[in-house]
């Protein structure tokens, strides 16, 4: 069925009294260049399992079928939701859950169904957060090819040293190559949202760039210390309730993982941020 020009789009829309919810980040992809980029960047074969968040009127989620071996998508809209059963719903290899990503248990639905591949338009309202809960799950998909607000792509490619990095950047880096491959025009959506959107992906690494020996004492420190960006590292720590617990000095810690303590935490690497929770984590530990 047609549904990947803005006149097919209007039209489903229209029939079905369905009104985009700018809210929902429902901004329809009407730009077969864009499909073809986001395809062609999956790298998919008939032996992977898709996971599709926000499938909208399933413009990539029938491409994906012709594609993957099975296809799991998440519509949150019930109206949209049973637009995909009555078009797509038929289909054998296509599990569709009505109901809203960020309520469910994404970590165990991604090794439940052997996810090997998330490939989706996300809603920006909630796609760092989806993202995130993503990295932070056991079961990893060994590629995720995805469409962000352009300031987010931007944050998950940072380096040291830039305005931009920050905690989902580390949180992303740690386990995932990423790569910035398009930067999409509103008016390549229906309709145009805002804001310039961008495909980014995501390869996981054969190992992560460092082992946290604690994911827990990593993830505090991190937002922790990013929660003051602006100060010193030395300074942060000298007051984080993890070293204060502790009862370590500040300095010992940073000379274990490399750092200075007139650094600021954008300047800190992800593998300098690993070496610093688990030389405090074993501080903590003893």
């Amino acid at each position: 069925m047609k549904r990947s020009r803005p006149s097919d789009v209007k039209a489903i829309l229209a029939e079905r009294a369905i009104r985009p919810n700018r809210v929902l980040g429902q901004n329809f992809l009407v730009d077969q260049n864009i499909l073809a980029i986001i395809l062609t960047s999956a790298h998919l074969a008939r032996t992977d399992t898709v996971l599709e968040i926000g499938p909208g009127l399933g413009v990539v989620t029938e491409r994906l079928l012709d594609v993957a071996g099975r296809v799991v998508a998440v519509e949150k809209d019930p109206s949209l939701a049973e637009y995909l059963h009555d078009t797509l719903g038929p289909a054998v290899r296509l599990q569709l859950i009505t109901a809203d990503a960020l309520e469910l248990d994404l970590p165990a639905l991604l090794r439940d169904e052997k996810i090997t591949h998330v490939v989706s338009n996300l809603p920006y309202s909630a796609g760092t957060r989806i993202l995130m809960e993503i990295m932070a799950a056991d079961a990893r998909p060994l590629r995720l090819v995805v469409m962000l607000q352009l300031d987010v792509a931007e944050r998950l490619i940072a380096a040291p040293g830039s305005k931009a990095y920050g905690t989902a950047t580390i949180f992303t880096q740690l386990y995932y190559d990423v790569w910035l491959r398009k930067v999409v025009s509103p008016t390549c959506f229906y309709p145009p949202p805002d804001v310039r959107s961008a495909i980014v992906e995501f390869y996981r690494r054969a190992e992560p760039v460092a082992q946290p020996d604690n994911t827990g004492c990593f993830r505090d420190l991190v937002r922790w210390c990013f929660s003051q960006r602006r100060k010193q590292i030395g300074h942060i720590l000298a007051h984080a309730p993890q070293t204060l617990a502790a009862g370590t000095d500040p300095a010992i810690l940073l000379q274990a993982a490399g750092c200075r303590p007139d650094q600021r935490p954008e300047t800190i690497a992800v593998r300098e941020w690993v070496a610093l929770a688990n030389a405090l984590y074993m501080v903590r530990a003893n």
